[in-house]
């Protein structure tokens, strides 16, 4: 994380939330076969990962980055 003050670490805490919101939607979409579901959730993780990695968050858990 960057130090820059209080507030960014509440984005950071936001952002990095975000993303694990995003994945547990991405798994209960696949678990449910729900082909409409899956392509949202894997949309809204893709955007949540892209914001945390243009901030240099580390989110680790396969993604690449």
């Amino acid at each position: 994380m960057v130090d820059g003050g209080p507030g960014v670490a509440g984005f950071e805490e936001a952002a990095l939330e975000r993303v694990r919101v995003a994945r547990a939607r991405l798994q209960a979409a696949q678990e449910a076969d729900d082909a409409f579901e899956v392509a949202q959730a894997a949309e809204e993780l893709e955007d949540a990962l892209r914001v945390a990695h243009d901030h240099g968050m580390a989110t680790d858990a396969g993604d690449g980055r």
